[in-house]
């Protein structure tokens, strides 16, 4: 793969800004159903699970995936962080990469 893809950093609130769009995401896994999961990245967001997807109830995860029209989003890779994530960490990591948008987020 020759060119870099953005994956910006986002929390729920951001869905909406997003749609179509690959991006990651930090939060807490809420729920488990089968290829589904619910995860609670300062508010409630539903991502479709790929076969590689390997998450544990309550523990943090870093999702990479586009988000769908319904502002779900599908998963290309996840990463199980553990049980112990600072949640406002990352959100402020989220608040600085979109107030500082020339830095971190690409448009292509």
């Amino acid at each position: 793969m020759s060119e870099q893809l953005s994956t910006p950093r986002i929390t729920a609130a951001y869905l909406d800004s997003f749609q179509g769009r690959l991006v990651t995401i930090v939060g807490k896994v809420t729920q488990l159903r089968g290829e589904q999961a619910t995860i609670d990245a300062d508010g409630v967001v539903t991502v479709a699970l790929n076969r590689d997807a390997h998450l544990t109830n309550g523990n943090g995860v870093q999702l990479i995936g586009k988000v769908n029209p319904d502002l779900s989003i599908k998963v290309l890779s996840s990463r199980d962080l553990g049980p112990d994530v600072d949640f406002q960490l990352c959100n402020a990591v989220v608040d600085a990469t979109h107030r500082h948008k020339e830095i971190f987020v690409s448009d292509g």
